[in-house]
């Protein structure tokens, strides 16, 4: 599983980073993270608002910090 965390590295995106983390660690699942931080980049995957998050390529969370259990929700 590949998630994605889109942004440019704001207070935003680095919550939305941690939350990713976190859900990752208290699933006890293998799940690769990066950070997308490049606008061309950002921008292939239709995203004009930051922070947003991918999983496995497709956009789940757009320009809002999700939670913990917002995060867990997807990724099961």
């Amino acid at each position: 599983m590949k998630i994605q965390i889109l942004g440019t590295g704001c207070p935003k995106c680095k919550k939305t980073a941690e939350a990713a983390e976190a859900a990752v660690n208290e699933l006890g699942i293998e799940a690769e993270i990066e950070k997308v931080t490049d606008l061309n980049e950002i921008m292939k995957f239709g995203v004009m608002m930051t922070p947003a998050l991918a999983v496995d390529g497709a956009v789940k969370v757009l320009s809002k910090v999700p939670s913990v259990e917002d995060v867990k929700s997807m990724l099961q």
